[in-house]
């Protein structure tokens, strides 16, 4: 997958809005659309549209607008979606089985390879095809599988020696649902790390801010 140099996380976060967009218009059996339909199914400006897609390399035609089929296809490569990264869940409770039964990681870009947890009842179950593992099993499984990233649903006192753990196995990358912060470096060295730390009730609580401010107006 090509580098992009100095995209901000600003336009990154608005890509997989784009795919969903698209896909959606796709199962409309709409195939041709100009950047202001776009914005205004998505609610955004046309020229932030523009904007956007030019920082990899721009993908309309003037006169034209968009093919829905190559841009969905070009972004889900710029995503890098056709990678089939392999992942990993550690915490079988609650929130990581609704993930494994609610969410395709394949329409995502990964596979998940692995389950684990150390609930000796959980232990040999299958999830979708998945079998949750005991974690003491996790550094020969790493070392074998090679997953390229994790799935925290962990309380937060262990994530932190549990994700030095897991770089030094070589995983890449965290969609961390504890309550710590992962910084995007491994403690001991600069070996860099993607980190997506997920905190549910910031939403929430910013939700609450919103609709507060609504009887302020």
């Amino acid at each position: 997958m090509a580098r992009y140099e100095g995209v901000s996380v600003s336009v990154i976060r608005r890509l997989p809005r784009y795919h969903r967009f698209l896909y959606d218009l796709l199962q409309k059996g709409v195939h041709r659309i100009s950047s202001r339909e776009l914005a205004e199914l998505m609610s955004l400006t046309a020229s932030q549209i523009r904007q956007d897609l030019n920082c990899f390399g721009g993908f309309g035609q003037q006169g034209y607008g968009y093919n829905v089929d190559a841009l969905y296809e070009e972004i889900g490569k710029i995503l890098g979606l056709d990678k089939n990264l392999k992942i990993i869940l550690l915490g079988a409770g609650n929130l990581g089985m609704a993930l494994v039964k609610h969410l395709s990681f394949e329409a995502k870009g990964f596979q998940l390879v692995g389950i684990f947890d150390q609930n000796p009842k959980l232990i040999g179950q299958k999830i979708h095809g998945v079998e949750i593992m005991s974690e003491s099993t996790l550094e020969s499984f790493c070392k074998e599988v090679k997953p390229d990233a994790a799935i925290l649903c962990l309380p937060k006192e262990v994530v932190e020696d549990l994700g030095d753990r897991l770089i030094s196995y070589g995983v890449r990358g965290f969609w961390n649902f504890s309550h710590y912060d992962l910084g995007l470096r491994h403690r001991d060295s600069d070996t860099p790390i993607a980190v997506e730390n997920v905190h549910l009730g910031d939403s929430l609580m910013t939700l609450c801010y919103q609709v507060t401010q609504l009887d302020e107006e």
